[in-house]
């Protein structure tokens, strides 16, 4: 279980859980948008839903993008969280730029205190570096090696609403990949 982590003053701290798509298929003829999961994508997704849910990291709320691979990882991740999340599926974050995400990120549900991002690279690379800039040492020198499919970076945030959300903001608690679980 991650370690509580607590921001100076009294502003709740909201994290932020951006979830890379598990590995996808390439089958000839069919389109970027509508690319399924690989066989390694169905068996990794389950694999970062239980770790999400193992390590107390549960959603309240999810932004999934309308690509397939995305739409069937929240399909493999959701089951192994121990309650219901609602989601929205976000067209806008289908292989979008970091001004994209933050976008949708600060469009999210006020109310909501762990809130989960499905989506791309090199999008989501790009917006964890963006938001967190410092946290844990091992973890930051991963994410700044590679984003990989299904791979998950745990951002905290002293804000009280996701519209709140800045570049340098955040602190990187953890970067975890369906590899590098137990």
């Amino acid at each position: 279980m991650l370690p509580a982590f607590s921001f100076e003053g009294e502003i709740p701290v909201k994290r932020l859980l951006l979830l890379r798509h598990a590995k996808s298929a390439w089958p000839e003829g069919v389109e970027d948008h509508a690319r399924p999961l690989a066989d390694r994508g169905r068996r990794g997704a389950p694999r970062m839903g239980a770790y999400i849910a193992s390590e107390g990291l549960e959603p309240d709320f999810a932004l999934v993008s309308s690509a397939r691979r995305t739409q069937e990882t929240w399909a493999l991740v959701s089951p192994a969280l121990a309650k219901p999340c609602p989601s929205r599926t976000v067209a806008s974050i289908y292989e979008a730029e970091p001004a994209a995400i933050l976008a949708a990120i600060r469009q999210a549900p006020p109310e909501s205190e762990t809130l989960l991002v499905i989506g791309h690279n090199p999008g989501f690379e790009d917006v964890a570096a963006l938001l967190a800039p410092q946290g844990e040492a091992t973890a930051l020198a991963r994410l700044r090696t590679k984003f990989p499919t299904a791979g998950l970076a745990v951002v905290a945030f002293d804000i009280e609403t996701w519209t709140d959300i800045a570049p340098g903001a955040g602190r990187l608690e953890s970067f975890v990949t369906p590899r590098t679980l137990p």
